[in-house]
């Protein structure tokens, strides 16, 4: 009579006769054939065979998890942080992680999701989180703003920001560049001593609020506009270039002036907080995912103002979806051969 063993090792056997001849080509006739002739034996160590596959199975999907993971990334709900999120996701992806998205949220809901765990990283402006999320004073020095919130981000919540793009997002004042060329005005301190010449268009409050004209009135002398109009914020760039207003406050990467129709005037008497777009990621998640940093920070480096423009313009203007136009860039720019 066999002893255990013995069945186990005849069962083995079968098993690996049968899936040589059907694997490398033989008959599956013949490998049936083999198969029930030694059903019996395969049998008795059926449960063997089972639980050392079962365990090799969870092993391997264990060794998957540590080396990628599940990301769950935020973003904002304006077209701009819908296409950095978007190539954050792709590079993540690339680097074999599962990214859950997020996508569509506000600023203070990311603020508290990411706080409580909720989301891992999403792409912030240094000026909103030292402002409106850490409730600072104003800023307006890049560097200093961006190791401020850095720290605070760091001591506070247990956050990172990681290295900055040179996106800019930062409030601008805005004219059409043919009227800004015949009156010479290509700063705000030329505005300025033009301004009871133009009408200002104002929007959601605009030049009520303390960072904006009261803070262009401070830092160059009084801008005594001709008139002050109130218009939908939507319309704005419609307004200006029908002339039924002169100036319009904007963000320096609409992308509306991608060509040259407008004009932005320089800030030549720093006012308002730089806006660097940053990606913030969760302590815990660098700690356990190191690898996230350097994936991030290679997307952050292939982005401009310039090249910011242009993307959400594609989106704003010609109409492209915009994961379409994130996976068009992140393969020509960013993706590694």
């Amino acid at each position: 009579m066999k002893t255990n063993r013995e069945w186990v090792a005849a069962a083995v056997a079968v098993i690996l006769a049968s899936t040589c001849m059907t694997g490398c080509g033989g008959s599956s006739s013949a490998g049936t054939a083999a198969t029930t002739a030694g059903s019996s034996a395969a049998e008795s160590s059926s449960e063997t065979v089972e639980k050392s596959t079962e365990g090799t199975t969870q092993s391997n999907t264990k060794s998957t998890s540590q080396s990628g993971g599940k990301i769950t990334l935020g973003s904002k709900n304006f077209t701009e942080s819908f296409i950095v999120s978007e190539l954050y996701a792709l590079a993540l992806e690339d680097a074999g992680y599962d990214v859950n998205k997020e996508f569509g949220m506000s600023t203070p809901v990311l603020n508290e999701a990411i706080q409580a765990g909720e989301i891992d990283l999403y792409a912030e402006y240094t000026g909103t989180g030292l402002m409106t999320n850490l409730g600072l004073d104003m800023i307006t020095d890049p560097d200093e703003a961006y190791n401020k919130v850095k720290e605070e981000y760091e001591s506070q919540y247990q956050i990172t920001w990681l290295e900055p793009s040179e996106v800019n997002d930062s409030t601008c004042i805005i004219m059409r560049t043919e009227q800004a060329n015949e009156l010479g005005i290509k700063t705000l301190s030329d505005l300025q001593k033009h301004a009871s010449e133009l009408v200002l268009a104002d929007f959601q409050g605009w030049t009520e609020r303390e960072d904006n004209l009261p803070a262009m009135n401070k830092a160059y002398g009084d801008f005594n506009f001709k008139d002050i109009v109130s218009i939908d914020a939507g319309l704005k760039y419609e307004v200006l270039s029908q002339g039924k207003a002169d100036v319009i406050p904007g963000n320096t990467t609409e992308p509306q002036l991608l060509g040259d129709e407008y004009t932005v005037l320089e800030e030549d008497i720093k006012i308002w907080p730089p806006y660097y777009l940053a990606p913030i990621v969760r302590d815990q998640v660098l700690e356990e995912h190191p690898d996230v940093a350097e994936t991030l920070n290679r997307v952050s480096a292939a982005l401009n103002n310039d090249v910011m423009i242009k993307l959400n313009s594609k989106v704003d203007i010609d109409g492209e979806e915009y994961e379409d136009v994130a996976e068009e860039f992140y393969n020509s720019n960013i993706k590694q051969q």
